[in-house]
């Protein structure tokens, strides 16, 4: 029993032995030929920014993303972000979510304010239009949104003067009101739109603005498709609209008309008609003549 012992305890050691080897030796090749994964430091949002929030140190932190994960143009130090030297801090022109990767878009300039100038696309211009609660989208025109903007005019010295026209497509919405936040869901009666277009469109806003009423067409999210417009006028509206029907106001008169003469005769073009006072008219094409009715007629 004894040297049985011996012998199982010699074979468990021998066992562990060739173990401890595979795992030193063998298992550490299987993998020497993999790479690392080559990593760079990103900074981002240690915890949510709201939209005007001035970023300092503690609400900022550096990850360390894969090459192929990092967004282009990410700050790779804090202190890129914050630069002091530069005028202070920037301030989010966006919501950021915690951990998000900051990108030059979502802030302002160094030491700015969150101020629609701020979020202005290089090259592009605010300009602002008024418009009222039904021509402003009915407050479901938000900051952040694109709309189309159309006007309706009037044609001096036409019987139909009153058309109506797309003067630009697919314009984005920096502001309504004096709420500029692109996260705000606040719906308001709307007094003023700013608009962000380039400097022409600028001016032709202004032009229209002085020859009609401005409204905005709310465009669905994500939409950028330019549709071919055409001048739309009274006339295209149909026989019915209401400008036509405006020009001929209908006035109920206090006597009513009388009767059409009822038919009593036809034969081929000739109409033979007997008035509500006696006699009888003959109608023959364009020739009316009128004969008295005796007893027997």
């Amino acid at each position: 029993m004894r040297v049985g012992t011996i012998v199982s305890l010699g074979a468990s050691a021998v066992l562990g032995l060739g173990a401890l080897v595979v795992a030193k030796v063998w298992l550490p090749s299987t993998g020497k030929h993999e790479k690392p994964v080559e990593t760079v430091p990103v900074v981002a949002a240690a915890k949510p920014i709201g939209f005007g929030t001035r970023l300092d140190e503690k609400s900022l932190v550096v990850l360390n993303l894969p090459v192929n994960a990092a967004p282009v143009g990410a700050y790779h130090s804090i202190k890129d972000v914050i630069r002091v030297d530069a005028g202070g801090a920037p301030v989010a022109l966006v919501a950021i979510a915690a951990r998000e990767p900051l990108l030059p878009a979502k802030l302002s300039g160094a030491g700015a304010r969150a101020s629609v100038a701020a979020m202005i696309t290089p090259g592009m211009r605010a300009y602002t239009i008024m418009v009222s609660e039904q021509a402003g989208g009915g407050g479901h025109v938000l900051p952040g949104d694109r709309v189309d903007v159309v006007l309706t005019r009037t044609i001096p010295g036409s019987d139909q003067n009153v058309q109506s026209d797309i003067v630009l497509q697919d314009v984005r919405v920096l502001g309504v009101n004096m709420n500029a936040d692109q996260t705000s869901v606040d719906k308001v009666a709307p007094h003023t739109a700013t608009l962000e277009v380039s400097a022409d469109d600028a001016a032709r806003l202004s032009l229209a603005a002085k020859v009609g009423e401005l409204s905005l067409a709310l465009r669905r999210t994500g939409a950028a498709e330019i549709t071919p417009v055409r001048v739309l006028k009274v006339s295209d509206l149909g026989p019915f609209s209401a400008a036509s029907m405006a020009s001929q106001p209908y006035q109920p008169s206090a006597v009513p008309p009388p009767p059409s003469p009822p038919m009593v005769q036809q034969a081929g073009a000739r109409k033979v008609a007997r008035p509500a006072t006696g006699g009888l008219i003959v109608i023959n094409g364009d020739e009316r003549s009128s004969a008295n009715s005796g007893a027997g007629a």
